[in-house]
């Protein structure tokens, strides 16, 4: 007899295919975002969840099998944004103009709700989410290195591992401030321009 595969704790049970499915999916999500921006990791339960989704925990469980797999669930919705304006970003105007536009588009994604952003990171870093976190790096390095194979770009002094570098900066400051619980964006968005461009104007002696 075949045996049954033990579902992923952080895979969805189904996937809704309905309308109502999908709203029901859509409310505990959101309802989950809320509960870990007003109360943190101490009200984020199960039951949490279902009663502020306006749903029965039993239906909360006919789609997530745990509250990991919501959490999960929840950073690839709040990364789907930050994909979507990634790829949006092209090199016309220049490499120069393109990394200044995912610098942009790094801190506002840390700043549109940033209670739940540094919730998530920190999320990051314990669950088992390394194939999905993965796919989102190979994006913004794809997109990093596309600005600096750019025309005005190209002839800059840089090393092989640059676009990771930048990355790196990019992800270190903008979390960082996150962690910090910063709310000046513009400060932020200031210290991350000189820090790249720094990076990249700089000419070895």
């Amino acid at each position: 007899m075949a045996s049954r595969t033990t579902p992923h704790p952080l895979e969805p049970r189904k996937k809704p295919g309905q309308a109502r499915s999908a709203a029901t999916v859509a409310a505990v999500l959101e309802a989950a975002a809320r509960i870990l921006e007003t109360e943190g990791f101490e009200g984020y339960t199960t039951n949490a969840v279902a009663r502020r989704a306006g749903i029965s925990i039993g239906s909360l469980y006919q789609y997530f099998p745990s509250k990991d797999a919501i959490t999960k669930a929840l950073m690839l919705r709040e990364t789907t944004q930050l994909l979507a304006d990634v790829a949006a970003i092209h090199t016309d105007a220049g490499g120069r103009a393109g990394l200044e536009r995912l610098i942009a588009v790094a801190v506002a994604y840390q700043f549109r709700r940033p209670a739940l952003a540094r919730l998530l990171d920190m999320e990051e870093r314990r669950l088992p989410v390394g194939e999905e976190v993965r796919r989102i790096g190979e994006q913004l390095l794809l997109t990093v290195q596309r600005c600096l194979d750019a025309p005005d770009l190209a002839g800059t002094f840089r090393s092989p591992s640059a676009a990771e570098d930048l990355l790196a900066i990019v992800k270190g400051l903008v979390d960082a401030a996150g962690d910090r619980g910063e709310s000046d964006d513009a400060a932020l968005l200031s210290r991350v321009h000189r820090a790249v461009f720094g990076y990249l104007d700089y000419t070895p002696s």
